[in-house]
């Protein structure tokens, strides 16, 4: 049941960064829908990066850096 869960919030999380760019473009006055901002703004929100000050990723860790 989790994997439903979770692709429920991965759908949401798309949903919402789309109905965000759009309504950025829009406050914009764009014309045309710029596709590679739209692209960028769902790239952030499946994989936002991470404020500077917060660490290092699970990935990045390893025995030497785990504290």
């Amino acid at each position: 049941m989790a994997m439903d869960s979770d692709e429920g919030v991965r759908r949401q999380a798309i949903a919402t960064a789309i109905a965000a760019e759009l309504d950025r473009q829009a406050r914009e006055g764009a014309t045309r829908v710029d596709i590679e901002a739209l692209a960028e703004a769902i790239d952030i929100a499946l994989d936002p990066v991470p404020p500077v000050s917060e660490g290092k990723r699970p990935q990045e860790l390893n025995a030497t850096n785990d504290d």
